[in-house]
């Protein structure tokens, strides 16, 4: 049957992939999903990332590497959206798009207080002059909305969509690392390899234009729970 041949095929590729992985050799993006989805599984749902080492350096502004990418097959995690923004059609159509508490007055004193049960913050241009004083709540948390990653925008509605669905953000950090989110291991392999595969071209035309020399160092992808398998980014 079909179904057992394919079995066998992914067995086999698997095989394949480990001796590789064991040799520490850079393997193609198909081929390293394929060693993820033969791996035990963790007692959770574990989530899938990819970690970039580039060759830029963070230190000065024109090398920073920052931005977004739209998975196509979502990051398989419902996310708690937030909006800041006046009463009005604006706060209804984020209400409506799924965002869990859309306000002004009462949603700033609640943040400012300390509140940080949400996954994004959204807000419109207008409200940014009020929430940049809750500085010292969301920025330490990544919260705060910035127009680079969409979150700070008049259509809220919009915003909250592009964030319930595929919409991840990544960002270098200080050693040139970089994380990005590319779904969860129960996802398809198929899935799991176009999201994989769309975060490595976002992150490849992120590339900036001061860069000198090899860009993406190395490229790993991973499961909360098991080791890295290294992408050869050429090959894929």
């Amino acid at each position: 049957s079909n179904r057992e041949h394919d079995m066998a095929k992914k067995g086999k590729r698997y095989n394949q992939a480990l001796e590789k992985v064991n040799g520490e050799e850079a393997i193609p993006l198909a081929d390293a999903v394929a060693l993820l989805a033969g791996q035990p599984k963790a007692k959770f749902r574990e989530s899938v990332d990819l970690s970039f080492k580039l060759g830029v350096d963070p230190r000065h502004s024109d090398q920073m590497v920052r931005g977004t990418v739209d998975l196509p097959h979502g990051t398989g995690k419902k996310r708690k959206i937030i909006v800041f923004c006046q009463p009005g059609p604006a706060a209804d159509a984020a209400k409506e798009a799924g965002a869990v508490e859309v306000g002004y007055d009462d949603l700033l004193k609640k943040v400012g207080g300390g509140w940080t049960d949400f996954d994004v913050a959204v807000a419109t241009p207008e409200a940014m002059g009020e929430v940049r004083k809750l500085g010292r709540v969301l920025g330490p948390r990544g919260l705060m909305p910035n127009p680079k990653t969409g979150t700070v925008t008049d259509d809220v509605a919009s915003a909250v969509g592009a964030a319930q669905g595929g919409r991840v953000e990544f960002k270098i950090d200080k050693t040139a690392n970089l994380h990005v989110l590319v779904g969860k291991a129960d996802f398809e392999s198929a899935h799991l390899e176009e999201n994989a595969r769309t975060a490595i071209d976002a992150i490849t035309k992120a590339r900036p234009s001061s860069a000198k020399g090899v860009y993406i160092k190395s490229c790993t992808i991973s499961t909360t729970m098991g080791p890295g398998v290294k992408v050869n980014v050429k090959e894929s």
